[in-house]
């Protein structure tokens, strides 16, 4: 499970980078969409699975709904999203 700040009402859907939240690293995440009636998080599912290239069905906010610091489901082998995320972090670190 991947955990993310998301900010909603940003000028772009984006993942920005990475940050520590109360001792932890999250993934920090802009959507443009409004946090009414679940859209931002349908946004952060489609742009999570996009970062991974990913299908967007593999994608699920599993905790977190109400919340800025979602827990974020990516179905797949385990090895294999472990080296997409690491890849993925490595090019936002420039």
């Amino acid at each position: 499970m991947l955990k993310v700040r998301l900010t909603p009402k940003s000028a772009r859907d984006e993942i920005i980078g990475v940050e520590d939240f109360g001792g932890e690293p999250v993934l920090k995440a802009r959507v443009r969409a409004l946090p009414e009636g679940g859209r931002a998080n349908e946004a952060l599912e489609r742009l999570v699975a996009r970062w991974l290239k990913v299908p967007p069905s593999f994608v699920s906010v599993a905790q977190g709904g109400k919340s800025r610091i979602k827990h974020i489901l990516v179905e797949g082998d385990a090895a294999t999203l472990l080296r997409l995320i690491e890849a993925r972090l490595a090019e936002l670190a420039g």
